[in-house]
């Protein structure tokens, strides 16, 4: 009977699968596989969090899958050369390569084992900022790099006033630049930076700079302008971190011995209200009874978002309304595995052979 079905329903019944399903389904013939390629998810699934090293990337990270409750390991055999994760776009993981200081990204896609390096940007520029606008519509994406270091006409090295954009719907696939921008608010986003952005939904590309006390830097994507917004209790968190919810930008903070809060920007910038509080029995089973927010990572996508630290110390997540845990990764299938920092991405799986 399934090998009867039409192609239609069958991409239909496809589309719903989790990826470790849709996996063991493209294994099963090679009709399944070729139908498996054209089959576009329909996102009823959780993402998953996908721990990469944070110093360096090697040939393995591990991937949670969420209906299950179980890690894996995903091997890449690419490229040797290092990598450092920067953010997910899609099912897709933007990459800075190398070891070099200047910036140079690639995008990868780790459970296809695909790769690709973009081409090298128009300034040559160490440590700008970077940040991901996706096209929900028709998959495309652009990538913005602003400020950074650059190389004067002397010799010396200057901030970078100026903003870059690489557009993956334009046919030429490179860089174009985009303007300039306040040398100060370059030297902050160079210096102060953790390149960790936010698109939110009223077309503005947010990051977090941590200069004195937390603040976020806003790029128009409209106008070109730039505006500043205030960080609730900027002075007094230990840990803060960008994220967007639901369309709308939101900061997830710590305090020092304090509990952990996810505060969402109102509508035209009007203030900031809380929308979540970290259980203090989770905020202690990852950090201890002195809560040292400090050690805290974050990521997050609309509707989840998750606090880690290492490999193997277990992520407190809040997904639809609801705080749980996952715990760490300690082995997988009998082998055992050292903890170490980690960069999480949270991605939708793509097990379809990319074009990008």
């Amino acid at each position: 009977m399934w090998s009867n079905l039409p192609i239609d329903l069958l991409l239909n019944i496809f589309s719903h699968l989790p990826p470790d399903s849709l996996a063991r389904a493209r294994a099963a013939c090679r009709s399944w596989r070729a139908t498996s390629e054209l089959a576009v998810s329909r996102n009823c699934h959780p993402p998953w969090f996908v721990a990469l090293p944070a110093r360096g990337w090697g040939l393995s990270c591990y991937a949670h899958n969420p209906v299950k409750d179980s890690w894996h390991v995903l091997d890449l055999d690419r490229t040797t050369t290092p990598m450092r994760p920067i953010a997910a776009i899609g099912g897709l993981i933007l990459l800075k390569l190398g070891s070099a200081a200047r910036l140079q990204l690639a995008i990868c896609n780790p459970f296809t084992n695909q790769f690709r390096a973009l081409p090298a940007l128009r300034v040559a520029r160490t440590n700008p900022a970077v940040g991901v606008v996706e096209d929900d519509g028709d998959r495309g994406f652009k990538i913005y790099v602003a400020g950074g270091m650059s190389e004067s006409a002397g010799g010396g090295a200057v901030y970078e006033a100026s903003v870059e954009v690489y557009d993956s719907s334009c046919s030429g696939g490179g860089w174009g630049v985009v303007g300039a921008m306040p040398v100060e608010l370059a030297v902050r986003l160079t210096v102060w930076t953790p390149n960790e952005s936010v698109w939110s939904g009223d077309g503005v590309l947010y990051w977090m700079t941590s200069a004195r006390a937390y603040s976020v830097m806003g790029f128009d994507m409209s106008s070109k302008t730039w505006r500043e917004v205030g960080v609730p209790m900027a002075d007094r968190l230990e840990f803060a971190a960008l994220v967007r919810r639901e369309g709308r930008l939101a900061v997830v903070g710590g305090t020092c011995g304090g509990g952990g809060r996810v505060w969402e920007l109102g509508g035209g910038g009007d203030g900031w209200g809380v929308v979540g509080e970290v259980p203090a029995e989770l905020g202690i089973r990852l950090l201890g009874e002195k809560l040292n927010w400090g050690c805290v990572k974050c990521v997050g996508v609309d509707g989840t978002i998750c606090l880690y630290k290492d490999i193997g110390s277990g992520i407190i997540i809040w997904s639809q309304g609801k705080w749980s845990w996952i715990h760490g990764c300690y082995s997988i299938d009998g082998t055992k595995i050292m903890s170490f920092p980690i960069k999480g991405i949270l991605l939708q799986p793509n097990l379809a052979r990319t074009t990008f």
